[in-house]
């Protein structure tokens, strides 16, 4: 296949993925699907007032699905020459002929197709030099530097990125799109004595308005590092712990994880049959927004073709629906939710109270700003995770506290969820405020 050099990005990618589509076919392939990614980008790190690292990263991928009945093969390439592709759709081809068979592989449902692909506002660049980005790095780290009580710095980075998808089936589906993606983070180390604490920030966006500046993230690392110094260790003991926005998406990353197809399918989810079921506090509702502009989780399609659809999953703590692929749905039964390749702007609806208002409606407990480790069992529900933060008395954060586990169980948890704040975080896919859960165990020394 020739390629115009005349033609856009876009118009080439499609090609590729129309040629693939091509070749499954003459090779007698049932269905077949290919999707091409290719991306570029600049990361700078600087440190004690020094370039670190300054990389420019590219790369670059082909991949295609070849269906044989209910025989499936796949395989990948870098090369996007022709004769290179043919070896790649020969291969998965010749792969399906030594699977087993499953009832439940497949494209998408053909009626599943995104229609319409509407600009999203996902391309968004930053004509950032490398020069240019040294400047933002240095003076971000400069400004964390400036507070008298950090000692020490891990450095400043500045990223920018830019990739476009297309994704293409035997269905006549031919879709994609080009999405941006850039972060500026800081962390930096604080001393006292023989003590130290680390801590960081960082800011992300699609568009590089929608970041904080260098200033801001430098100072923001800083403060949050010097508010560590003095921590102190804690008895063994039972409270309501508070979780900071950027760390309560966590727990909806484990509710995700719950109420995705390939647990439910293979038994292993601590939400099995819940579905229209209460399972978080009467205060949660949680919805799902493909198409927010802009939004680090938007798109009009998923990694199968399937339109996305904005949607409820929790109303009022009840479950009302799963996160299911093509393959998943049917082996529960059910239809894709447009899921493929994971959730699209998944959002913990807001409360009314401030931050510092939760914490002055508590008695005694724990705000927890950071979590160590992965000791969470999706199967059973148990979590247990160390954690770092402050002791809280009377409505007031007495001292910063260290060296601590929190444990519960998701289900139970779920359920005893407080209060919610209104300090929403939008650096991720998912996008919480703080929440505070009751009767938490902390365990100490």
């Amino acid at each position: 296949m020739e390629l115009s050099h005349t033609s856009s990005a876009a118009d080439r990618l499609e090609g590729l993925v129309q040629f693939c589509i091509d070749e499954a076919r003459k090779l007698g392939a049932t269905s077949a699907e290919a999707s091409v990614d290719v991306e570029h980008g600049l990361s700078v790190t600087a440190r004690l007032g020094g370039v670190e690292t300054l990389e420019h990263h590219n790369g670059r991928r082909l991949g295609v699905t070849v269906y044989a009945g209910d025989r499936k093969g796949s395989s990948s390439t870098t090369d996007f020459e022709p004769a290179a592709i043919r070896d790649a759709v020969t291969a998965a081809h010749n792969i399906a002929g030594f699977t087993e068979q499953d009832a439940c592989a497949g494209l998408a449902d053909a009626d599943r197709m995104a229609t319409e692909i509407p600009d999203l506002g996902l391309d968004c660049m930053w004509d950032l030099t490398p020069e240019e980005a040294v400047e933002v790095a240095v003076e971000c780290e400069n400004r964390a530097r400036e507070f008298k009580e950090i000692s020490n710095s891990e450095g400043a980075s500045v990223s920018t990125g830019r990739g476009t998808h297309v994704y293409g089936n035997t269905h006549g589906f031919v879709g994609g799109y080009t999405s941006t993606r850039h972060s500026l983070s800081c962390s930096v180390i604080a001393g006292q004595g023989d003590a130290m604490q680390r801590d960081y920030w960082f800011t992300t966006s699609r568009n590089p308005t929608g970041l904080q500046s260098a200033e801001e993230v430098g100072r923001q690392a800083a403060q949050r590092a010097i508010r560590r110094l003095g921590a102190r260790k804690m008895v063994t003991q039972t409270s309501p712990v508070i979780f900071e926005a950027g760390l309560a998406r966590s727990l909806l990353y484990h509710f995700v994880s719950a109420i995705s197809g390939s647990a439910l399918y293979r038994q292993a989810s601590f939400l099995l049959d819940r579905l229209g079921k209460e399972v978080f506090s009467d205060r949660v509702t949680i919805t799902e927004d493909p198409h927010i502009p802009a939004g680090l989780g938007s798109s009009s399609f998923d990694m199968e073709g399937v339109a996305t659809q904005p949607r409820t999953l929790v109303s009022d703590g009840v479950l009302n629906g799963y996160v299911l692929n093509s393959y998943s749905a049917r082996k529960l039964g059910m239809k894709s939710t447009g899921n493929a390749g994971g959730i699209h702007n998944l959002m913990l609806h807001p409360g009314q109270q401030t931050l510092d208002e939760m914490i002055s409606s508590m008695q005694r407990g724990l705000l927890v700003t950071e979590l160590i480790g992965h000791g969470v069992n999706t199967v059973t529900g148990d979590y247990s995770r160390g954690a770092v933060g402050y002791w809280i008395e009377d409505g007031e954060v007495q001292y910063p506290v260290q060296e601590i586990t929190i444990a519960g169980n998701l289900k139970s948890m779920f359920r005893k969820i407080t209060a919610i704040g209104n300090d929403v975080d939008c650096r991720g896919t998912v996008v919480t405020p703080s929440l505070q859960v009751d009767d938490m165990t902390i365990a100490g020394v």
